[in-house]
């Protein structure tokens, strides 16, 4: 593993050989989420982790927080690395960069993963996320923290894993308390910039999500879905938000078979 610092971004570069996978987490979070996973994409592809704007070791620039900010720290990183084409794979806040990057970049694309991502949500969900954020603002990540890792996690799991739990929540309270809800509000606002119509978007596609992720529904992801060409749906019976952690075997089986079938395909 190569473990390097691009223009303020914390980057890792977990295997050398084999096309490019680059994956983007989500909010609150930082690039050790993907540990459920590298170990097994690295045997046939060139992994690449790294800590969003604000998250994790990376900096946060000045200027306005918006989907592009984050959507050109990925063009950045590829440029660094001189990566001409990647696969992303992008959960929750990160499945919406990766999907406003495709909108900018899909040349640059060879195939794309929206994992438990949300779409347009009703005025009363929009809401329930406003209200999260004005928590956040008040009483800083500790405010929302338990109610999150109820709405991630199926209560079985969370019973049997407590070195988990406490691990994520340590993720999560380790964020800076003015710079978290700034980015927080993207979740409100981001889904704004990526509920057109039609997405020009033509590299393979799997929108995924679990059947209990009721701020990512499959309804969303089945939205999410009509909107891009050459793209499946998946919905994981019995799983909340983090099936990446909750089940692995299943997830890294679903997402090489994809990524395998889009090297075929495109």
């Amino acid at each position: 593993m190569k473990e390097m610092f691009c223009n303020g971004t914390s980057v890792n570069q977990l295997s050398f050989e084999g096309p490019s996978v680059l994956l983007v987490h989500g909010l609150g979070l930082n690039k050790k989420m993907w540990d459920w996973q590298t170990k097994e994409l690295s045997k046939l592809y060139s992994v690449i982790s790294y800590d969003l704007y604000g998250h994790g070791q990376s900096e946060m620039p000045d200027g306005k927080i918006n989907l592009s900010m984050f959507s050109n720290q990925i063009k950045e990183i590829m440029e660094y690395l001189e990566i001409k084409k990647t696969a992303l794979l992008g959960f929750s806040l990160g499945g919406m960069i990766v999907r406003k990057f495709a909108i900018d970049h899909e040349e640059r694309l060879w195939a794309l993963g929206i994992l438990n991502s949300a779409h347009k949500r009703s005025l009363e969900a929009k809401h329930a996320v406003q209200k999260r954020v004005e928590q956040v603002k008040k009483f800083g990540p500790s405010s929302t923290v338990e109610d999150a890792l109820e709405r991630w996690f199926t209560e079985e799991f969370r019973s049997q894993n407590y070195k988990i739990m406490n691990l994520i929540r340590e993720w999560v309270l380790a964020n800076n308390k003015d710079v978290y809800p700034k980015i927080y509000q993207l979740l409100v606002d981001g889904v704004d910039e990526l509920v057109e119509k039609k997405l020009s978007i033509n590299c393979p596609t799997l929108v995924l999500t679990g059947d209990e992720d009721y701020g990512n529904s499959p309804e969303m992801s089945k939205e999410i879905s009509k909107q891009i060409d050459h793209s499946e749906t998946m919905i994981l019976k019995g799983l909340r938000h983090m099936a990446l952690i909750e089940a692995p075997e299943m997830l890294n089986k679903i997402l090489i078979e994809f990524l395998n079938e889009s090297l075929k395909n495109y």
